[in-house]
């Protein structure tokens, strides 16, 4: 099974046999637990429930415990699927000794939300000139048509709006170190999403 939960701590160096510093990031990874088995003659696919972070049962709705409950399982905060055809168990415990050193793997997580941004910081526009008169054109936007043809707005124009908060993966990351007892590991380079946020490490598609 490649394939894990896991919550980013952040960014650190460490050093190699030669004295080079690694950029890496330390994500917590696991344990995760086995939840539901997605079977092709039940659900019409094949895919593992894995289950991250004991929570508070009291956040949690009858029927999600209910679900967790049934393979003994405790409390857990988050829930995500994983296209696999591997050979599990439900109730099974997987920890982050399911990869190895020297592993390529796809980091996935939600970039940092910015809010409501205009077109300079989202876009990198250089905004209006800084003289001959203008007072508050420094950061507009400009001109966003071309008149009465085609007399309209073209879908997809840049314009200011909500920036970040995206669903992106680091593609093709080193696992420079693991850590079993604390159950970490460092990849090279860096992942999408702030501190503490969820990220899913998969086996690299392209290897």
């Amino acid at each position: 099974m490649k394939g894990l939960i896991g919550k980013k701590i952040g960014m650190t160096q460490i050093f190699d046999d030669t004295g080079n510093s690694i950029p890496v990031t330390i994500i917590e990874a696991g344990p995760c637990y086995v939840t539901q088995l997605r079977t092709v003659e039940n659900d019409g696919y094949m895919a593992v429930q894995l289950g991250f972070e004991e929570m508070n049962p009291r956040r949690l709705t009858g029927g999600q415990l209910g679900h967790l409950k049934k393979n003994d399982l405790p409390p857990l905060k988050y829930l995500r699927e994983f296209r696999t055809k591997a050979e599990l168990e439900e109730g099974q415990k997987l920890a982050v000794d399911v990869f190895e050193e020297g592993e390529w793997v796809d980091v996935i997580g939600n970039t940092k939300g910015r809010g409501f941004t205009g077109v300079v910081k989202r876009y990198g526009f250089s905004g209006g000139p800084k003289t001959h008169g203008q007072s508050d054109r420094m950061r507009a936007t400009g001109s966003i048509g071309s008149g009465s043809t085609p007399g309209r707005v073209f879908k997809g124009k840049r314009m200011p709006g909500r920036m970040g908060n995206h669903r992106v993966t680091s593609q093709h990351l080193l696992v420079a170190r693991i850590d079993s007892e604390r159950n970490l590991i460092a990849v090279r380079g860096s992942v999408p999403g702030p501190k503490g946020g969820l990220v899913i490490i998969q086996e690299a598609r392209k290897q």
